[in-house]
């Protein structure tokens, strides 16, 4: 129920209003509930006010029914249904549909919430206790069972499954079945963060014993009716969800539309109800159609320039540190994000999170340092740079870093290559290039999979012993102001010795149709971190 509908259910009492909705629901006009206030006998002025309220209230409230059209940026063959397996906005959000995590991640502040799990409880940071929910089913009938979160769980340290969240899962040492609805984790050290990681889109629950997820059998909101990969996707509402009320649609289709102004387009003309990664060139553009908005989210998302370690030229410290010093960080704020972002400093946590440094020195848009480094690293020749529409902003914050090159005699070579196979042929492999790296829910999520020596996604191949070493520590600590100073103390050694330049945080902006209600902030980015499914609603 909406704040709108309690406060005037508390004016007028429950009969009345829940007599008024009924007939708002049925058509009535705020004239034909002003006349049966005033009916009643209330004095005039009150009951326009009232009725004005009922109006809101009524559409603020939840509709069943309807069927969108979504467009996410990215498409690819590799889509899929294995949690473990995601790698892209399509997967994110076609998995979010389907499947449902022991906690969940949706509130502004990303504080992890009981789903399949009704409570979880622990004394040490180490061994945790999962209560699960009774009454779920996934949806082929079948009971949720602690066999499932086992399963689920488990399959991410196996090795022959390739899980995106290997990295992730290592610090677990055993799931097992505690107790008839009961689930134990034990941890090799202790992470205060552990619900908040299993919130990830990688850990949702499956069945035991799944090895086929083309047919995607979860417990969501959502089942699969139709799902081709690179193609799309199309899910039906479980009318059984173990959700109350949920989801108000009937039927969502899903698609990838590479191309940022096709994206647009295809909102614009009726094609689409809601797009991911509106360019802000286009935000205008769409505020100025009637019957669009655009829904803004500053997040921890970043495009960062990738200088990998174990190869020319990013061998090279001073190169690295060159091409740090040639991001004009303001000029890529205004002219590529027009103002939707804020900073970087060259390391991966952003101002929004509490374990943000804010006393790291900003690194400057500095010419001559970048020219000293450039000579003491010995580095001349063409610079081959690979980019693409996949990493966004890349091509643009390329040819700027291009510009400034230029003015110390670095010869930079952009090399253009095309959204479809980006993440697979050229992201992690080109010896200089970029990357786009989505939001995280916590330091120890994002630190652990992009920057932990052995990760498989560290991009830049930095190894560091003492960052390991920290890391380590800081999912044990407990006391909130070490921990932050050990947080403080990665972003450092990242700030200076990584791979990896991050100018800006990008703030995810979608576009939609007004008739599209219920999207709310959620800082893990684009689409309500990808979760908005089960929360929107079309009015009526």
């Amino acid at each position: 129920m909406s704040d709108s509908h309690n406060q005037f259910q508390q004016l007028v009492g429950p009969s009345e209003s829940l007599h008024v909705m009924d007939s708002l629901k049925r058509g009535a006009t705020r004239r034909d509930v002003l006349a049966m206030l005033t009916a009643g006998g209330m004095q005039a002025t009150l009951a326009g006010g009232l009725a004005g309220m009922a109006v809101s209230a009524h559409a603020q409230t939840p509709r069943r029914g309807g069927r969108i059209r979504v467009a996410v940026a990215t498409a690819a063959v590799s889509d899929t249904l294995d949690p473990a397996k995601q790698s892209n906005q399509n997967d994110y959000v076609r998995c979010n549909m389907v499947y449902n995590g022991l906690t969940s991640l949706v509130d502004k502040n990303l504080t992890p919430q009981p789903a399949l799990a009704e409570s979880f409880t622990t004394t040490d940071a180490k061994t945790w206790v999962f209560t699960l929910r009774k009454g779920v089913s996934f949806h082929d009938g079948k009971a949720l069972s602690p066999a499932d979160v086992v399963f689920s769980i488990m399959r991410h340290k196996d090795p022959a499954t390739a899980s995106k969240a290997k990295v992730l899962a290592d610090q677990i040492d055993a799931v097992k079945v505690s107790g008839p609805n009961e689930v134990t984790v034990v941890l090799a050290a202790p992470n205060a963060d552990l619900p908040v990681i299993l919130g990830t889109y990688y850990f949702l629950i499956v069945k035991n014993g799944t090895t086929d997820f083309t047919t995607g059998i979860g417990t969501g909101p959502f089942k699969i009716k139709e799902f081709k990969p690179g193609v799309r996707t199309v899910v039906v509402r479980n009318d059984g969800y173990w959700k109350p009320g949920k989801p108000y649609l009937d039927e969502i289709e899903l698609v990838g539309i590479g191309d940022t102004s096709a994206r647009v387009n295809a909102l614009l003309s009726g094609g689409m109800d809601l797009v991911a990664a509106v360019d802000p060139r286009a935000v205008a553009q769409v505020q100025a159609t009637p019957g669009y908005a655009i829904f803004p989210t500053q997040s921890g998302q970043y495009t960062d320039l990738i200088m990998r370690k174990d190869m020319a030229p990013g061998a090279s410290p001073d190169f690295i540190l060159a091409m740090k010093y040639l991001f004009d960080r303001e000029q890529m704020k205004k002219t590529i994000a027009l103002n939707y972002a804020v900073l970087g400093n060259d390391q991966p946590i952003d101002p929004t999170n509490r374990f943000y440094f804010k006393d790291l020195p900003q690194r400057p848009f500095d010419l001559e340092k970048a020219k000293f480094h450039l000579q003491k690293s010995g580095v001349t020749g063409k610079i081959p740079v690979v980019v693409s529409p996949a990493a966004k902003y890349s091509v643009e914050i390329a040819l700027l870093l291009q510009q400034s090159a230029q003015r110390i005699g670095l010869d930079l070579d952009i090399k253009r290559m095309p959204a479809d196979g980006y993440w697979s042929n050229h992201w992690l492999n080109s010896p200089v290039g970029f990357g786009n790296v989505d939001p995280r829910p916590s330091p120890d999520t994002i630190l652990t999979q992009f920057f932990k020596s052995d990760a498989t996604w560290n991009e830049s191949r930095w190894k560091s012993a003492q960052f390991d070493q920290l890391l380590l520590s800081s999912r044990a600590e407990t006391d909130l102001p070490k921990r932050k100073q050990m947080y403080a103390d990665m972003q450092t050694l990242i700030h200076n010795e990584a791979g990896i330049g991050i100018p800006l945080f990008l703030a995810s902006i979608d576009g939609h149709s007004t008739k599209l209600k219920g999207l709310s902030p959620v800082p893990l980015g684009t689409m309500m971190g990808y979760s908005f499914a089960e929360y929107v609603w079309l009015e009526s």
